[in-house]
Formats: C-alpha cells, sequence, structure tokens
C-alpha cells in the first residue's frame, strides 16, 4: 500500500477518531526492531566472503538481492528516505550540501549548527513517530537523529562522533535492551560508517575495504552474541541496510568545468559527483545551450526535465541545471584541480541509482520476517512502510510501497 500525500488528511481524520490514545506498546510483546546502517556497503560485498554473521544471518533470514538507494545516491538524503519513506526530492534532504533559494540558508552535512535546524527536514522521521505514539526509541547515530524534527528527539540520543569506537556504539545498543521493560526502546538505529569512510579513502577493491569489511562483520558478532547472552536474539528483528555503494574514481577520469561548459552564462553552485548551476542574470539562453548540449562523461538535465525515474526535481533546493557524472568520473573545475591541497577520493557515491555499483545492502532477520528466502531488488522508500508495520504505528505520507516487500514478512 502506497500511502500518498493526500492521504495526510485521512491519517488525521483517523488520529483524531481516538488512536492517537494508544500507546504503540499496549498490548504489544517486546520485539525490538534494531535498524543497522553500514554506510557505504555495496551489496555486493557480502559476496566476498569476509562476513560471516552477515551472511548467516542473510541465510536464515531475508536476503535482497540489491536494494535500489534514491537518487541522489548520498549518505544523508538516503538516510533520511530510509526513515521517512520520502524520496530526497519531499524530505528535503536534497545533497549532502545545498543552499536554500529562499532563506539563503546553506545546509552542510558536516557542519552540526547547520544541520541542527528543524526546518531543513521535512516528514517525520520513525524514531519521531514511536516517541509522538507513546513508545520509546533510541538511536545510535543516524542523520537527523539529533535534531529536535517538528520538536521531538529520540529519547535516547547522542550528538555524532565519528570518533565513538565501533564495539561502544554496539554495547550501548545492548545497555538500552537492558533497561527496566517499562523504558526500553522498541526501535533502535546503530550507524557504522567504517566501509563508506575506507571506501572513499582506499577504494572500494582495495585490501583496506576488505578489512573494513571483517571489522564491520565483528561488530554484528558482537551484537549477535550480546543479544543471544541476553535471551533475546530470537525476538530481536534485525534490519540491515545501507545507504548506497561505490565505485572507483581516477584523476584521468574528471570533467573539466571551465572547459565543457560557457562558464560566463553560469553560476557553478555545486561539483563533484553531482554538479548543479544556475544561468547568469540575462544569459538564460546561453546557459541552456550550454548545459544541455551533449558532453561526454556526463549527463545534464534542467531541474523540471530529470528523468521520472529518479524521483528528483520539484523541491525548490534543487538549482535550475543537474549534472550527473558517468560512474568512475567527477565533475570540477580547474581551480580545485590547480589547488595543491586538493583531495580526490579513490572511491565514490552519488551517481546515477540504475548504476550497478550503487546498490545498497538488505538483510533482515528476526520473528517479523520469514526463514531462508532471497527476494528481488527493491527501492529503499519501501522499508519505511515495512517498519511501521512491524513497529505497529501508524506510518505518515510516504513514498514506500507495502506491497512491494510485504512477501518478507512472517505475517504478511
Amino acid at each position: 500500500m502506497k500511502i500518498g500525500f493526500r492521504s495526510f488528511a485521512v491519517l488525521v481524520l483517523l488520529a483524531a477518531a481516538g488512536c492517537s490514545t494508544q500507546r504503540v506498546s499496549d498490548n504489544v510483546p517486546y520485539s525490538p526492531v534494531i535498524l543497522i546502517s553500514l554506510d557505504g556497503f555495496r551489496a555486493d560485498y557480502i559476496d566476498r566472503g569476509l562476513t560471516p554473521t552477515l551472511a548467516a544471518l542473510a541465510s536464515d533470514g531475508v536476503h535482497a538481492s540489491a536494494m535500489r538507494p534514491s537518487f541522489p545516491t548520498l549518505t544523508f538524503p538516503n538516510h533520511y528516505t530510509l526513515v521517512t519513506g520520502l524520496y530526497p526530492d519531499h524530505n528535503g534532504i536534497v545533497a549532502n550540501r545545498f543552499t536554500d533559494p529562499v532563506t539563503k540558508k546553506t545546509f552542510v552535512y558536516k557542519d552540526a549548527s547547520s544541520i541542527a535546524d528543524p526546518a531543513w527536514w521535512s516528514g517525520e522521521p520513525l524514531w519521531v513517530s514511536v516517541e509522538k505514539q507513546g513508545g520509546h526509541a533510541a538511536t545510535m547515530f543516524w542523520p537527523g537523529s539529533d535534531v529536535a524534527i517538528a520538536g521531538v528527539r529520540p529519547e535516547f540520543w547522542a550528538p555524532f562522533d565519528g570518533k565513538t569506537p565501533i564495539d561502544a556504539r554496539v554495547d550501548k545498543v545492548l545497555s538500552w535492551i537492558d533497561l527496566p521493560a517499562s523504558q526500553r526502546p522498541r526501535f533502535i538505529t546503530l550507524y557504522i560508517e567504517t566501509t563508506d569512510h575506507i571506501g572513499h579513502e582506499n577504494g572500494p577493491d582495495s585490501p583496506a575495504l576488505n578489512d573494513a569489511l571483517r571489522e564491520v562483520d565483528a561488530a554484528l558478532a558482537r551484537l549477535v552474541d550480546g543479544l543471544k547472552q541476553r535471551g533475546m536474539f530470537g525476538t530481536t528483528n534485525l534490519v540491515i541496510v545501507s545507504d548506497h555503494g561505490m565505485t572507483t574514481t581516477s584523476p584521468e577520469h574528471i570533467v573539466v568545468i571551465d572547459r565543457a561548459f560557457d562558464m560566463n552564462a553560469l553560476d557553478e553552485l555545486a561539483a563533484g559527483v553531482l554538479a548543479a548551476f544556475a544561468p547568469k542574470p540575462g544569459h538564460e539562453r546561453e546557459a541552456d545551450a550550454s548545459i544541455l548540449a551533449p558532453h561526454d562523461h556526463m549527463r545534464c538535465w534542467r531541474k523540471n526535465e530529470i528523468p521520472a525515474r529518479l524521483h528528483y526535481g520539484t523541491n525548490p533546493r534543487i538549482p535550475p541545471y543537474v549534472c550527473v557524472a558517468d560512474d568512475g568520473w567527477l565533475i570540477d573545475t580547474q581551480k580545485w584541480l590547480d589547488d595543491p591541497k586538493h583531495h580526490q577520493s579513490k572511491g565514490e557515491h552519488g551517481y546515477d541509482n540504475d548504476d550497478p555499483a550503487m546498490r545498497a545492502l538488505f538483510v533482515a532477520h528476526g520473528p517479523a520476517f520469514k526463514r531462508g528466502i532471497t527476494v528481488p531488488e527493491f527501492d529503499n522508500v519501501d522499508i519505511y512502510p515495512m517498519l511501521t508495520t512491524i513497529l505497529h504505528i501508524r506510518p505518515q505520507p510516504n513514498d514506500g510501497k507495502l506491497s512491494d516487500v510485504q512477501s518478507m514478512l512472517a505475517n504478511p
């Protein structure tokens, strides 16, 4: 079932009819959902034979051949999509960096003061819904989880600190499960960025990336062992995902903006895998001709002509022109290339979400799921209605389709 934006009034009427008086925990046995993000874990990494714990969970539970991330295949847009069921075009987080054309403020994903403004974040993430509907939620990091969205934070949360060891993150999750029954969270997130960080620095095919896979799997083993020691493994639903994949980049594979476009007609607003531009006043015709001409190693569109399959281009925060590089290519300026301090990653993401290298991971294990099945690829917006079903909470308007993932549920 798809719950669209027009259904919002119906949801409000249902809540007014008395649903809001029922706590999410009423008459529901404690069976927590732990949503785990392995940032940058490409779908085929599991096939390398380096993650036995993850492979065992996949074999005994549900494993998707892949999960299609939303476009653009970047960290913040996709993490927020996973917990709202809204494409980036609808959830407000349209890239990792962007400027609001009305307020002129800039969102920068690494700037804590920037991301703390609730005005950036549209929709209602799962932890807010759980809290508003009478349950307890906890987040061991997740983009947006340290922001007071709609004035609500998860009951248990912490500002992101990339220096927090993985084992400490796992132990914190287990400590929440140890809380008294009246305080235990039903929804918990666990965020691990190791594979993304190493994939950028060393590339997806590097020995260092393989070491990162082993490290991440050891963290999953620690979590599984901790649940078993508590007698909770059989009653806990583990949903293990990633936000995007990763591909190899090269200094030889760069589209130089200054050579590709007439920069007398354009203002550059963003560069990298995803580049964005606006026409200079009075140069709209020249800008159109320059941007929309055929270009090697990238595709460019007016924002209102971006292919419908990408579900991207209606949000006012998206600039007038958007270009996406071909797999493994980057779009940058000569000035950036000439800067002796410039740094180019050996691995990147943000590309077309139909690119096989951008495919994300999905593994689920627990009483809510069937056992020992592999399912076809599906869109990551569908995670949201699946989780609201498992959590027994009322969904908010979203872009997901429960029907596309219902077959993996033990009681569809």
